[in-house]
């Protein structure tokens, strides 16, 4: 991998013979786990400016129509997340010169203070090409990590790593984006921005720093002209799809006629192909769907078709059935993916997967995707296939779980939205066929074998550092984080995800027995989940040698007003809140200070105030609830009672704590 510094460049032809599509991801992490920002892409002409305000990408309008720029969103990484960017090469069109790779922060908040920033283009495989680390960010709210520019016929990457104080804002109207002034008022940003001096480069260096013209020197005002749409940096407003108001049914035992019906579905055979059969006909025919699960696979966005059951020869033997195929046509060229499909927690078998790797390198197929109930992670693959290096094709090797397939399609209805409405209609039918009990698509649904003799060795104290089924148990409980990120996610419209405290780069598998070796010692699994427009970092704690789950979350003191005022406040912001849920004052130097729960807090709520007057840095509310004794999603599971736990608490305390918030 090529390892660029500020102002360098590099011609994507010398690190790859095939860069016509490129996956570009845009990462950071934060030492306090509430770091955010969002990525943005311009389309510049050769004047470095814009065509139109259709040019500017970010999250109002995350894909182009002819799909040269797809935004595919966060995905949970080993030290943080990081945002990808699905770039069609070949399909840009010829008079955009340069492609700007950019990121910004909400109102106050910089860049300076989050970590690791860097950015990775890889190649349609998942290959890294380049990396670009930038170091001293310092007071942005927005950053140029780089730019692409045509030169001689191809493409060239130059690392650029400006910034710039007004935020997105700034951004937009710099590179010629009229931005609506009411939205940026709304976030708390300035309209006017200046861009920080770009160090020399040995080719065309990016523009000089631009100025915007003051109000005063602006030209006299023109007649009054059609009014502009023109972008909105606010976030637009979640939305649902219309759904029956009244049900016109004579009785509650009727039942709803579905496209996709689940009730006669018995045998695992049945639930894999219908469940692949589903799936793949709903991405042929939403393209927002199928372009939304294949763009990070490097598939191109164009016209997609979709088979089942396809028999492929597989030398001298009989031939081999996927259980799909997708093909994806544009231009005249065909980007092909093999599918094997696993449901009702069925693990995926090597063999079988190896096979279609081999078929798929001989018959120039550009990816083989498998789909079960289980969560990949990294460093840790599902299952172990060999690549034939010798073969001058490449084949990636992708999974996908159910957990995140629901998740994308509740994503696209809730929040982003699709094109018409027998579009919304098909994803819904979708999602209730997935979550359907008989489908077998449920997500990450066991603790594995492993989880039964850790509990006991860690009750009976007799589990040891370095028990290799510590190991299993830490990589569960990490899938299930994932898909309780996915879950509640999906659910609300707003991004979650996984807070991960170490520095970039730890290799996995270290950094998971470690954790290992921390639940011998201490009897303990920790995460943290990070919800957008949370007042804080949602904590949660399984105590295995108390069988108890602890949600949490740390609110730190207000700017202004005193000690008595910030606990009146805290109690009055959560009037249904449960009665046992545990408030806890957070002392400077000395972590926790007095506490107790808010049933006997409401009426007093100055027995939170530390009798030798202390500083109060925060406070911290928890709820505590049983764990469940099986390792699966049963009614007495574990699985099922950290869902229970999560929800609970986000439902009765985040939730109340979000809409007292100015």
């Amino acid at each position: 991998m090529h390892e660029m510094v500020k102002g360098g460049n590099v011609g994507l032809a010398a690190l790859s013979e095939d860069a016509g599509a490129v996956v570009v991801s845009l990462a950071w992490s934060s030492a306090s786990g509430d770091g955010d920002a969002d990525v943005s892409v311009l389309l510049l002409d050769a004047d470095g400016k814009v065509r139109g305000d259709g040019d500017f990408y970010f999250y109002n309008n995350p894909a182009a129509p002819d799909g040269s720029v797809q935004l595919l969103g966060k995905t949970p990484t080993e030290s943080g997340s990081e945002d990808r960017i699905s770039l069609d090469l070949t399909a840009v069109p010829p008079d955009v010169s340069r492609i700007v790779l950019a990121a910004s922060r909400y109102a106050g908040a910089r860049f300076g203070d989050l970590d690791d920033l860097c950015l990775t283009l890889a190649d349609r495989v998942g290959d890294a090409l380049l990396r670009f680390a930038i170091e001293d960010a310092g007071a942005i709210s927005a950053v140029i990590f780089g730019e692409l520019y045509r030169r001689d016929g191809g493409w060239k990457f130059r690392a650029v790593g400006q910034g710039y104080d007004s935020g997105l804002a700034g951004l937009a109207t710099d590179f010629g984006i009229d931005v609506d002034d009411e939205d940026e008022t709304a976030d708390g940003e300035e309209p006017a921005a200046a861009l920080e001096a770009a160090p020399d480069a040995p080719e065309a260096a990016a523009e000089p720093p631009k100025t915007l013209t003051p109000p005063a020197e602006q030209p006299a005002a023109q007649p009054a002209a059609p009014p502009k749409r023109r972008p909105r940096t606010a976030r637009k407003k979640v939305t649902l799809p219309a759904v029956t108001r009244k049900s016109l049914a004579e009785n509650d035992s009727w039942r709803m006629a579905r496209l996709f019906p689940v009730g006669t579905l018995k045998s695992d055979h049945e639930r894999e192909t219908r469940a692949t059969s589903v799936l793949l006909s709903v991405m042929a025919q939403v393209p927002e769907f199928g372009r939304r699960l294949t763009a990070g696979f490097g598939a191109p966005a164009g016209r997609m078709e979709t088979y089942t059951e396809v028999a492929l020869p597989h030398g001298g033997e009989s031939p081999k059935r996927p259980d799909g195929l997708i093909r994806v046509e544009r231009a005249g060229k065909l980007w092909t993916a093999l599918v094997e499909t696993k449901t009702n927690g069925n693990p995926l078998k090597a063999a079988q997967v190896q096979d279609y790797v081999d078929i798929a390198g001989r018959r120039a197929y550009e990816a083989v995707i498998t789909l079960s109930n289980d969560v990949a992670l990294d460093g840790s693959p599902l299952v172990d296939v060999k690549m034939d290096g010798r073969r001058k094709h490449k084949v990636a090797l992708w999974h996908l779980s159910w957990a995140e397939v629901t998740h994308q399609a509740q994503m696209l209805i809730r929040h982003e939205g699709v094109g018409n409405a027998a579009h919304a209609w098909l994803l819904q039918e979708l999602l209730y066929y997935l979550q359907h009990e008989n489908s077998g698509c449920h997500g990450f649904q066991n603790m594995g074998p492993a989880w039964v003799p850790v509990r006991r060795g860690i009750d009976e104290e007799t589990l040891c550092e370095g028990d290799p089924r510590a190991v299993d148990v830490v990589a569960n409980w990490e899938r299930l984080i994932r898909q309780v990120c996915l879950r509640l996610g999906g659910e609300l419209g707003q991004k979650v995800l996984p807070v991960q405290r170490v520095k970039r780069g730890t290799d996995p598998a270290e950094r998971r027995a470690a954790l290992a070796d921390r639940l011998c010692r201490e009897g303990r699994l920790q995460a943290e989940l990070r919800i957008e427009d949370s007042p804080g970092v949602l904590g949660l704690t399984a105590d295995l040698r108390t069988s108890k789950l602890r949600t949490s979350l740390e609110i730190p003191a207000p700017a202004a007003g005193s000690p008595l005022t910030w606990a009146k406040r805290l109690v009055r912001q959560l009037p249904e809140a449960p009665a046992d849920l545990h408030v806890e004052t957070l002392v400077d130097g000395r972590g926790g200070g007095p506490r107790g729960t808010l049933e006997r807090l409401r009426p007093e709520p100055a027995d939170l105030l530390p009798k030798d007057g202390a500083t109060i840095t925060g406070f911290r509310l928890s709820l505590f609830k049983g764990m469940g004794s099986t390792r699966g999603t049963a009614e007495t599971g574990f699985i099922r009672s950290v869902d229970e736990a999560v929800d609970r608490f986000h439902d009765t305390v985040v939730t109340a704590l979000r809409r007292a918030r100015p």
